[in-house]
């Protein structure tokens, strides 16, 4: 056997052994020693009676106190990190170990100066502490030394002068791994401005971040304030973004609840961080209740919306899930991620167009679906641009086919996946999505299926979203493309908008278009520049920003509701009813018919049917 591969197997073991020989060399001299100082250190005076008894009740001293080592953890405790708990684990064996000594000497009617035992119980915590937080305190002197070489490790900032903060702290002094240097610690707090945590002076509040940044070369901002409201936490990243240093943040108060703060909880700050809103919150028990027990189908369910549902959905115990989307890969990496998570669920994956009407007839005749939320459908406002029919075959006729055969079958619910860009569109796809409204809006006055809609705007991080584009080209070195200085987007995360669909869901009752309020509208231009900000980068100096003009459709804003439709308030006060537009569903009902002829055949004719049917659509391109 290698014999460096056998020490470090047994290494372990050969510590615990040492440390209980140690043990019983310092036990036997505790009592020795106690006698000693008992007897104003002087041999000559001490009565050779009490040295008897300490010989001769030796062995089972040692037996009771090494049996109480072991039950308080001292041969288990990783003695590097150790902490107050080690101490208190080592006075409480101690006292112990002298209670114990008490009451047998007191059975055996042999008896000690009482001044013996309050000597050796000091000498004793004394002792056992000693030797096993000589280990930390040579550690702490390594580290003092690695911190000499403070050009190799990264200059911190610590904003938060709290529990969390303290915990982030010990974290990185006392782990090797991590190459963070704390140098200082920023809190609003003016009692504790000034003071310590751990050797890391708190210089000042939230107003001095920016100097403090500078003055101390700082590279690295961690914000660990779990339990401080968003809008406090959106303040301070604007201010630490103005320092060009990387930022980190622990997400929530549920960490400080459950005992997980760490490094690994801390993620890099996000441009939804910086958002001028709240971010939405979502009562989910009706949801829990209304989807529980059901059967339940998504088509996209491999989307960025759709795959979210999903996730949510089969958190929510439906009774089968049933996920229909056109992209397999999609399909296939939503099914395994699925199956990990909830290997209970009874969940069904097929590839199939909604723009086939036999296949989706057959989905739902096989399966019988009580609450269909349909995802599917082109959403890139220039590609569609370039392929208007294909818009229309995929989003209207894939959407009427599906709310069709969602009737015919006897389905519960029907919840269309709308956008923004409906209201007023001046891009195909926009108007593709109104006439979508328009088919729910018809299928619901002529069947027993609620069918409803869910309007919001962009969703961060999806496929096709600007943030993503914007990290891609801040990591080639830019520069970052926006269409116009002045363009602004209403933004939400992708749990917010599927949980504002799961609402929908819920609150149905059958030709609403429920619409987000999604707070004040960003500047596309400002989120850019923040997220370069959030990289370590200064924008126009490291990274640029190129102004490449408005695309063909686009907008240089959203809005969210028509004029005609006003606004109808729910149960949750960030969700509104639009109330529907009158319209001629006869009518409506054979343009569809002349609109799927056109589109059928590719006319270059369908934006001016589409105009038809749309009469708020402006069209910007023939």
């Amino acid at each position: 056997m290698n014999l460096e591969h056998f020490v470090e197997k047994n290494a372990p073991k050969n510590r615990i052994a040492l440390l209980v020989v140690m043990d019983i060399i310092l036990i036997t001299l505790s009592g020795f020693l106690a006698l000693y100082i008992r007897y104003d250190f002087r041999f000559s005076n001490m009565e050779m009676q009490y040295v008897h008894y300490e010989l001769e009740l030796l062995p089972l001293n040692l037996i009771f106190t090494l049996m109480l080592f072991v039950m308080f953890r001292l041969y288990r405790s990783v003695w590097r990190f150790a902490s107050s708990t080690e101490l208190l684990n080592v006075i409480g064996a101690c006292t112990a170990s002298i209670a114990v000594q008490i009451f047998y000497m007191s059975v055996l009617r042999l008896r000690m100066p009482i001044s013996y035992y309050l000597m050796k119980y000091v000498l004793l915590i004394i002792e056992i502490g000693t030797l096993r937080f000589t280990y930390r305190i040579l550690r702490m002197m390594q580290e003092w030394r690695f911190r000499e070489h403070k050009d190799l490790r990264k200059r911190t900032m610590v904003v938060g002068g709290g529990e969390a903060g303290a915990m982030i702290i010990k974290e990185l002094q006392n782990s090797r791994y991590l190459d963070q240097d704390v140098c200082c610690v920023v809190d609003d707090n003016g009692a504790k401005q000034g003071k310590y945590i751990r050797g890391v002076k708190i210089m000042g509040g939230r107003k001095d971040i920016c100097r403090l940044a500078h003055e101390l070369e700082i590279n690295e901002i961690v914000v660990a304030m779990p339990s401080a409201p968003q809008r406090e936490i959106r303040e301070i990243l604007n201010i630490c973004k103005e320092t060009n240093c990387e930022m980190k943040v622990l997400p929530g108060l549920y960490q400080m609840i459950k005992g997980e703060v760490s490094m690994s909880k801390l993620r890099k700050v996000e441009i939804e961080d910086l958002l001028g809103r709240e971010p939405i919150r979502i009562q989910l028990d009706q949801i829990m209740q209304y989807v529980s027990g059901k059967v339940v189908l998504v088509t996209g369910g491999g989307g960025s919306i759709g795959s979210e549902l999903c996730r949510q959905i089969a958190a929510h115990s439906p009774r089968r899930l049933i996920i229909v989307d056109i992209y397999e890969n999609n399909a296939y990496d939503i099914q395994q991620e699925l199956k990990h998570s909830y290997p209970g669920l009874d969940l069904v994956v097929l590839i199939a167009s909604v723009r086939n009407t036999h296949r989706i007839e057959s989905i739902f005749q096989t399966y019988q679906p009580e609450i269909v939320y349909h995802a599917a459908a082109h959403k890139h406002v220039p590609l569609m641009e370039d392929s208007p029919n294909e818009a229309i075959k995929n989003n209207v006729f894939g959407t009427y086919k599906t709310a069709r055969a969602a009737d015919k079958y006897g389905c519960k619910r029907f919840v269309l996946i709308s956008t923004d860009k409906a209201v007023n569109p001046t891009n195909i796809m926009g108007a593709s999505k109104r006439i979508c409204e328009m088919i729910v809006q018809t299928m619901n006055n002529r069947s027993k299926t609620d069918f409803v809609a869910v309007r919001f705007g962009n969703v961060l991080g999806s496929n096709g979203s600007v943030f993503p584009l914007f990290k891609k080209q801040i990591e080639q070195g830019g520069p970052v493309t926006v269409t116009h200085p002045d363009i602004i987007r209403y933004f939400m995360t992708i749990p917010e908008a599927v949980s504002l669909v799961l609402q929908a869901g819920a609150f149905a009752r059958g030709g609403e278009i429920f619409v987000l309020d999604m707070g004040e509208p960003v500047r596309i231009v400002d989120l850019a520049k923040n997220l370069i900000r959030l990289s370590g980068f200064k924008p126009y100096e490291d990274i640029d920003i190129q102004f490449t003009g408005l695309r063909p459709g686009e907008k240089l804003y959203e809005e969210l509701l028509m004029s005609e439709e006003g606004l109808q308030e729910t149960e949750n006060k960030l969700i509104h009813i639009g109330k529907p537009i009158e319209m001629n569903e006869e009518l409506f009902l054979r343009q569809l018919e002349e609109l799927k002829r056109i589109a059928n055949e590719d006319s270059a004719n369908i934006r001016r049917k589409v105009k038809e049917i749309v009469p708020t659509y402006v069209i910007k391109q023939e």
